[in-house]
């Protein structure tokens, strides 16, 4: 019979709320006065109420020169070009595929902005249509960049590099988009042996390191090969030190990641969630990124 842990309520002080330096952050609730100056002018998240600007959800207040804007801490994914993000096949089209990528709409990636398997670029004839549901079907998961953003707020994909396509073994982590820290690159090798894509939209991919990167044939050849068990003990922990992160609050990047999974290797994997071991590694992590910055 398997083993049950039982815990009885406590009161658990809450965590070190200091933040990186930089400067405290300007929370605002819904229908909290943002400002009564009439020279700055509402963005998103703000509304005017006699001649005060006041906000109209609950998020961050940011300010680039006299535009004033709120943006929210959940809500759902806003695209933006360049965006690295990470998706399911929900529909085969004519000449597209429809994604779910944790947006409003369905995004769109067009027959016309993949590569097919080999990696040409050419014009895509009736028999690629045809074959369309050869190269991704409904459930597939892929990494995409976005390309543009159409008049309805709808995301277009494009998948124009080996570093995209199919994603074939691993770990989806579906978090909130306001969670993951924007860099120059979201494609990571860890030093732990494996991999994570950490989508703009909020899905973050942990997967095997691949040994080969050359054999790609253009990111429609999935590698369904066994994972061997020291892999997966290693990408169970990095999703479980995500998910810690995540309770907290804190921002997803490549080093806070290292960070918390190297304070939890002094634990076992089903452990790291329980809610005491889980503050004990984040304020671990959040302390190491505080002296790293200092």
């Amino acid at each position: 019979m398997a083993a049950v842990t039982m815990r009885l309520p406590a009161v658990r002080p809450p965590l070190d709320s200091s933040a990186p330096r930089g400067g405290e952050k300007h929370l605002v609730a819904p229908g909290d006065t943002i400002t009564t100056d009439p020279g700055y002018m509402r963005g998103h998240g703000t509304f005017v109420e006699d001649d005060k600007l006041i906000a109209s959800v609950a998020g961050v207040v940011e300010r680039v020169n006299k535009l004033v804007c709120v943006r929210a801490l959940k809500a759902r994914y806003n695209g933006e070009i360049g965006d690295i993000v990470v998706g399911r096949i929900t529909e085969v089209q004519q000449k597209r595929w429809k994604v779910e990528t944790n947006s409003r709409l369905d995004s769109v990636l067009l027959l016309s902005s993949i590569n097919l398997p080999g990696g040409e670029l050419r014009r895509k004839s009736a028999e690629d249509e045809l074959a369309m549901r050869d190269y991704l079907q409904e459930g597939d998961l892929i990494s995409a960049e976005v390309q543009s953003i159409f008049s309805d707020g709808a995301v277009s994909l494009h998948t124009r590099s080996l570093k995209y396509g199919k994603l074939a073994q691993g770990v989806l982590v579906q978090v909130s988009p306001s969670l993951v820290k924007r860099q120059k690159t979201h494609f990571h090798d860890l030093p732990c042996g494996a991999s994570v894509i950490l989508g703009n939209n909020g899905f973050i991919w942990i997967y095997p390191t691949p040994e080969q990167k050359d054999d790609e044939a253009g990111g429609y050849t999935a590698n369904l090969e066994p994972v061997p068990l020291s892999d997966r003990e290693v990408i169970s922990r990095l999703r479980n030190c995500i998910m810690a992160l995540v309770t907290h609050k804190m921002m997803l990047f490549d080093t806070s990641i290292l960070y918390c999974y190297e304070a939890s290797l002094s634990h076992q994997i089903k452990d790291i969630l329980k809610p005491e071991v889980t503050e004990e590694i984040v304020l671990e992590a959040r302390q190491r990124l505080l002296d790293s910055e200092g």
